[in-house]
């Protein structure tokens, strides 16, 4: 389930490989970035209403677009992300998982200092307003396999292959 994100932000909604991109936003950052899969069982109804984009969203979704074509690793709009302190924690450790590298839930709990948190580094994840920028897609089970994702496994598998698929571009080994 996508994390709701609450008003008073504003929106856009724009095309992306993945189905539509909805990003948040206020006066100064990102607030969300939710993917709007074609598999949604609402994605008609939620996608009639384009919002309205802003220079700040419409510079996000051009990272973002880079990012899809294989052309940007990291993002430098301004985001912000509530939530409790926990969640912060876990959001920070994601962005430090390198493009193209995977990581466990336990690696991110014992990244925070909590080595026994990895149900919660899975909460907090799930609970990621910001998706692909902070890159929760990024983090998968202990055995290797691919475990949940908001936007559905078809969607974090897209991520990664297309991740791995640019590496050499950024001369990542």
């Amino acid at each position: 389930m996508t994390p709701t994100v609450r008003a008073p932000f504003d929106f856009a909604l724009y095309p992306s490989p993945l189905g539509y991109i909805r990003i948040f936003y206020d006066e100064g950052y990102i607030r969300a970035v939710q993917n709007i899969a074609r598999t949604h069982s609402a994605y008609e109804a939620e996608t009639q209403n384009k919002g309205k984009p802003s220079v700040l969203s419409d510079k996000a979704y051009e990272q973002l677009s880079e990012y899809f074509e294989g052309k940007r690793a990291v993002f430098d709009f301004p985001f912000y992300a509530e939530g409790t302190p926990f969640q912060k924690r876990v959001w920070e450790a994601l962005c430090t998982i390198p493009y193209g590298e995977v990581c466990t839930y336990k690696d991110i709990a014992v990244k925070i200092g909590n080595p026994a948190s990895c149900r919660a580094v899975g909460g907090a994840n799930n609970k990621n307003p910001i998706a692909i920028v902070v890159p929760c897609h990024r983090v998968i089970g202990a055995d290797g396999s691919l475990t949940g994702y908001a936007s559905g496994l078809d969607v974090k598998k897209a991520l990664l292959d297309l991740e791995q698929r640019y590496r050499h571009v950024f001369m990542l080994p």
